[in-house]
């Protein structure tokens, strides 16, 4: 099973409310040094794909910011992009500075193909939740390769 099978299982996890915590969020969170009470409203794109790479044997950012895995496994053009691959994105209103700035804001999950002229990204909390969504492609920061 691949990290993109995995991460389609999980389509639908959500954070839980002011009053609860979901512990699978708290779980991909603690991936990334967080403790174990940390909320599910903490932002959980990165812990959620640091929870795909552990479970498949990947490499891992071990870190809650997206652009941190613009350090992880092997950059490949976007064109060149497979089923799985970490997508980086960007997040927030223009300007937004480029791949060289880590300490930015962005968004990462991994890539399920073209749609539409979009990327479709699976990924954690976008809406609160893991889903499958189109991004632009100018969007995009960085596709990386684990395996």
């Amino acid at each position: 099973m691949t990290a993109l099978d995995l991460a389609k299982r999980h389509i639908g996890i959500h954070e839980l409310g002011s009053n609860a915590d979901h512990p699978l969020i708290q779980w991909w969170l603690s991936l990334c040094h967080y403790g174990p009470d940390s909320p599910d409203e903490t932002p959980w794109c990165s812990a959620f794909v640091n929870g795909m790479a552990w479970l498949c044997g990947y490499a891992r950012s071990e870190n809650a910011s997206a652009r941190s895995w613009l350090r992880i496994g092997t950059g490949v053009p976007l064109a060149e992009a497979r089923p799985g691959d970490v997508i980086v994105l960007k997040r927030g209103t223009e300007p937004q500075p480029g791949p060289e700035v880590l300490s930015a804001q962005g968004h990462v999950g991994l890539f399920d193909g073209f749609e539409s002229g979009q990327v479709a990204v699976v990924s954690g909390n976008m809406g609160d939740a893991v889903t499958r969504a189109l991004f632009r492609t100018d969007k995009v920061l960085g596709v990386r390769r684990l395996a």
